[in-house]
């Protein structure tokens, strides 16, 4: 097998990630370099279904799609400024953004207590943000605030999908609350884009932000890629546990390689399931380490124990890994995630306007609401479909490229990383793991 080292500094992939960006394109660095105008036509492009032979990339070029200088200028000026997200109060009752015929609903915890409420309030600031780019003639988007309460989070959800009258759900952000939307049956109803975290989707309602199993399973991918066999998943025992070992499983078959086996264990036998791994498995290429909510930490110090990683065994994180500080213990680990330090091609813009930095939050709240512009532009009204949605196409916006599966899962094209030194150093500049 390849030295992992070595690899570090090699060439970046040449397949392309759903046809749409190959990596001997001219780079892209930092989304500040696009403009939402041609995110908007990404969208739009896309979800018609009329892609250029080149891709979807190539619309995204700033160089090919200007946006006005008048309307650049306007963004910065009529938005009211904040200090912080968290400096706002919650705004009250619902909101209603645009008189486009195009009528969407959006479920943010905007008076929740905590980081909940934070983040709900940034994503309105996101909601406002892209209304104001791309979706005040072709949206009406009424907000409502589920207080972060996800029994109340459910029945707004439902009521907005019976009335008749939202062509789509943005949300909720409550994870028991998209839990139960999943498992309502009905075809007739409006598609919800869920912004819940650690979210597996269902039919109908999809998964919009990077899942643990997305990441295990583009890190494979990667690794596979460059000529890895033999692989081991350690994660945790619970519910996603298969959902992860499927992903990973897919998405290594595309490459000739396997898992030799899946270990799970629970936060205490960290020790054991190494152990485990030794006498069950012998001499694989990579192990991957799922962690879900807990950490990583008694798994890691269990197979530095063994060596790994080291020349002969790639070690595979998750971003699950990167919600607490890097450790020592991380070092030397492949990481597929979302780029951290690229919010998105609306970033300057929405520091201007709002006077904080986005994060992903904002990222995929901006995105959701240019994505139901664009499908109303190209489509109307009734374009929420399921082919449109589920287009093998995929869309680009500010966390990259994505597509929804009929699972209610997303994919992910996105960066690889491996951790140097206590930091994320780029490997390669997407994956290709599908």
């Amino acid at each position: 097998m390849m030295d992992m080292g070595a690899w570090a500094e090699a060439s970046v992939f040449a397949r392309p990630a759903f046809g749409v960006a190959h990596a001997d394109a001219a780079p892209q660095t930092g989304f500040r370099r696009r403009c939402p105008w041609a995110l908007a036509l990404a969208f739009v492009v896309a979800a018609a279904g009329c892609q250029s032979k080149s891709g979807a990339s190539d619309v995204l070029d700033p160089a090919a799609i200007a946006a006005p200088a008048s309307q650049a200028g306007s963004i910065t000026t009529t938005a009211p400024a904040q200090l912080t997200a968290s400096s706002a109060a919650a705004p009250k009752g619902n909101l209603t953004l645009g008189s486009g015929p195009t009528k969407i609903t959006m479920l943010l915890p905007l008076s929740a207590s905590g980081s909940a409420g934070e983040d709900g309030r940034k994503m309105y600031d996101a909601a406002k943000l892209a209304m104001t780019d791309l979706g005040d003639k072709l949206l009406t988007l009424t907000i409502e605030d589920t207080r972060g309460d996800s029994g109340y989070a459910k029945d707004l959800a439902v009521k907005a999908i019976t009335s008749g009258g939202a062509k789509a759900i943005i949300g909720p952000d409550e994870l028991a609350a998209a839990q139960h939307l999943a498992k309502l049956s009905g075809t007739q109803r409006p598609p919800v884009l869920a912004l819940a975290d650690n979210f597996a989707g269902g039919p109908g309602v999809y998964s919009v932000r990077l899942s643990e199993a997305d990441s295990a399973a583009a890190g494979a991918a990667a690794v596979a890629g460059k000529g890895a066999k033999k692989f081991v998943l350690l994660v945790p025992a619970g519910s996603n546990a298969g959902a992860i070992e499927a992903r990973v499983g897919n998405a290594l078959s595309i490459y000739g390689a396997a898992l030799a086996v899946t270990l799970p264990y629970s936060a205490s036998d960290g020790a054991k399931v190494v152990s485990d791994m030794g006498s069950l498995v012998e001499a694989p290429d990579a192990v991957i380490v799922a962690s879900g909510d807990g950490s990583p930490m008694p798994v890691l110090a269990a197979l530095k124990a063994k060596g790994i990683p080291g020349k002969a065994v790639t070690l595979i994180g998750t971003d699950r890994w990167l919600e607490r500080p890097i450790d020592p213990l991380y070092e030397g680990a492949y990481i597929a995630t979302l780029d951290q330090s690229e919010t998105g091609p609306i970033a300057d813009r929405f520091k201007a306007t709002y006077n904080y930095q986005p994060d992903v939050n904002v990222a995929y709240a901006y995105d959701m609401v240019a994505l139901s512009a664009g499908i109303a532009s190209s489509a109307g009204p009734n374009g929420f479909s399921k082919q449109v949605l589920e287009n093998a196409s995929g869309f680009r916006g500010s966390t990259g490229l994505f597509r929804f599966r009929a699972d209610g899962s997303s994919q992910r094209s996105m960066p690889f990383f491996r951790i140097e030194k206590g930091k994320l150093k780029l490997v390669e500049k997407q994956t290709s793991g599908f």
